[in-house]
C-alpha cells in the first residue's frame, strides 16, 4: 500500500516540509508572540503543519529555562542553561513530536498509529493516542526498560518487543515499516524519513529557549543525539527564526552521543559527509534513549553543526552516571541517563578548552529519570538503622 507521507521514491528520503514565510511573518513576530497564552507547540501555530483543531489536550512544552547556577559554579560556567523538558506530561521531549504527528494523524483520519522506539517516543504516541482516540501499536527492544514499557500498556498501547537479529539494523524500524506496507498503518516514529511531521514539534524547543533569552540566543547548545531528530528540529528552527528576523545569528549546535554508539559524532569529527556514515554494529550505552544504529536524521545534524560552526561529543558511560548524579544534587532536577549526556560534555569540552567561563551554554535536559531508575538506583546506598539517635549519630560519623 502506498503511503502519502513517505517520499514517492521508495529510498528512504526524508520529506521537509516548507511554509509561506512571508505570509508567517504577517503575524509571527516578537511582539504577537509575547502577548499569547502559553499553549506548548501551538503557541507557534503558524510554523506547525496541522490545524489547532486536532490538537490533543495533554499541554505539552511551555517547559522551564533553568539557570543552573550551582552546577555552572561546580563545572565552571557561569552562565548555564537547563532547557527542562522532564516537564512534559509523559516526561519527555518526545511529546512535543508526538503532539504533531498524532494530531496529523486524526487530521489524515487515520485510525492505526505504529511506531518504532526505544521506549521515551512510544510512550508518548501511546499517551497521544489514548487522548485522541488513536489506535496505537508500539515496536520496542527486546531490553526495553520497564518504568517505558509500564506507560506504554497503560496508556493501552500494543507493546512487542522485537528481537534483535542482524548487527548494524534497527529491527524494531523493519517490523515498523512491514506494517505501513502491508497493513496500511500510520507510521508516526520521532526521526527519519518516515514521517516528516514529527520534528515540527521539537522545533518549538528553540522557538521557546529565544523566547525566554529575550530573543537572543547562547553561544551553545547541547543536544542528546539517537537518530539525530532532535538536532534536525533544532536546526530547522534556527534557520526560520533567521529568516523571519527574529534572530541575527546561531548558536553554536554540539550533539552529544554516548561512545557506545557515536557514528554520527566520529563521522562529524572526522568530517566525513552524511553518505559516509557507518552504522553502529552494536549499540551499548547506559543512555539507551540514544541507542538507534544508524542516525537517520544526521544529514541535517551535520548541516547544523558545520553551518554554525559547533563540534560533538562522545562522552562514557561513567560520565554519563556522574552527570545525572550532578543534575540532581546540584538542580534538584532528575534526568534519565540519555537526557544528561549534554552535561557531560560540557564538562569535557571545558577540560579541552573548546567552552569558555564566560560563555552562554544552554543544556537540553530531554527525559525524567523516573523512565529508567533503575539504571542509577542500582549505584545508591541505602543503609537501615535501628529507629534510635544513637544509630543515626554512628552512621553520621
Amino acid at each position: 500500500m502506498s503511503n502519502p507521507i513517505l517520499c514517492r521514491n521508495n529510498d528512504n528520503g526524508r520529506l521537509d516540509i516548507v511554509y509561506d514565510y512571508d505570509r508567517v511573518a504577517e503575524s509571527f513576530s516578537k511582539s504577537s508572540i509575547e502577548k499569547r497564552v502559553p499553549r506548548g507547540v501551538w503557541r507557534y501555530w503558524e510554523l506547525i503543519p496541522v490545524d489547532q483543531r486536532y490538537a490533543s489536550p495533554l499541554c505539552e512544552g511551555n517547559t522551564p529555562l533553568l539557570h543552573a547556577q550551582r552546577l555552572g559554579g561546580e563545572l565552571g560556567v557561569r552562565r548555564l542553561f537547563l532547557k527542562d523538558e522532564t516537564r512534559n506530561p509523559t516526561a519527555s521531549f518526545k511529546d512535543r513530536a508526538m503532539a504533531v504527528g498524532a494530531a496529523k494523524a486524526v487530521e489524515m483520519d487515520r485510525k492505526d498509529v505504529v511506531i518504532a522506539s526505544s521506549g521515551n517516543a512510544a510512550s508518548s504516541l501511546a499517551a497521544y493516542s489514548a487522548s485522541l482516540g488513536l489506535r496505537c501499536t508500539a515496536f520496542v527492544p527486546e531490553d526495553v526498560a520497564m518504568g517505558k514499557a509500564s506507560q506504554l500498556l497503560l496508556y493501552g498501547a500494543r507493546v512487542l518487543r522485537v528481537k534483535q537479529v542482524e548487527e548494524g539494523r534497527d529491527p524494531t524500524v523493519d517490523l515498523m515499516m512491514q506494517t505501513v506496507k502491508e497493513l496500511g498503518w500510520y507510521p508516526c516514529p520521532s526521526f527519519g524519513p518516515f514521517n516528516p511531521y514529527q520534528v515540527e514539534g521539537p522545533k518549538t524547543i528553540v522557538y521557546e529557549m529565544v523566547e525566554q533569552m529575550g530573543w537572543s540566543v547562547p553561544d551553545f547548545v547541547f543536544i542528546p543525539t539517537g537518530s539525530g531528530c532532535l538536532a534536525t528540529g533544532i536546526w530547522k528552527a534556527l534557520k526560520e527564526l533567521r529568516l523571519l528576523g527574529l534572530i541575527e545569528n546561531y548558536p553554536k549546535m554540539v550533539p552529544v552521543q554516548p561512545s557506545g554508539n557515536m557514528s554520527l559524532v566520529r563521522a562529524i569529527l572526522q568530517g566525513k559527509s552524511f553518505e559516509e556514515v557507518e552504522p553502529e554494529k552494536w549499540p551499548k550505552s547506559i543512555a539507551s534513549g540514544l541507542l538507534d544504529p544508524y542516525p537517520w536524521d544526521g544529514d541535517a545534524a551535520i548541516e547544523g553543526v558545520r553551518t554554525t560552526g559547533g563540534t560533538a561529543v562522545a562522552v562514557e558511560e561513567e560520565e554519563i552516571r556522574d552527570a545525572v548524579k550532578k543534575l540532581a544534587r546540584l538542580e534538584g532536577v532528575f534526568a534519565e541517563p540519555s537526557g544528561a549526556v549534554g552535561v557531560a560534555a560540557v564538562q569535557k569540552l571545558l577540560e579541552q578548552g573548546v567552552l569558555d567561563a564566560s560563555d552562554t551554554v544552554v543544556v537540553l535536559v530531554t527525559a525524567s529519570g523516573l523512565k529508567e531508575p533503575e539504571k542509577i538506583a542500582s549505584t545508591a546506598e541505602l543503609p537501615l538503622i535501628q529507629p534510635a539517635l544513637s544509630e543515626l549519630m554512628r552512621y553520621l560519623s
